[in-house]
């Protein structure tokens, strides 16, 4: 799976979760920032990454460094190898 694959299906997940249109989500978006995401709304994200993309579980201390869609999608990336 590419990184713009990976893109893209984050980029659906993310609109899905936070009502708001696919073309609105960028690799910048920032979801505390940008999206108002709180603890509850990216445990949900996570919990849907994990089964989308079926990377197991993520571990907590590893959620701190995605901040942004970007983030994600890479962390993704790496996982998926």
């Amino acid at each position: 799976m590419s990184v713009e694959e990976i893109f893209q299906t984050m980029r659906e997940l993310v609109a899905e979760q936070f009502a708001m249109e696919p073309a609105e989500v960028s690799m910048e978006t920032a979801f505390e920032e940008d999206l108002g995401a709180d603890s509850v709304d990216l445990v949900e994200l996570v919990m849907a990454m994990e089964e989308e993309f079926e990377v197991g579980e993520i571990q907590e201390e590893e959620l701190g460094g995605l901040k942004t869609v970007g983030d994600a999608v890479n962390y993704i990336a790496a996982k998926v190898k």
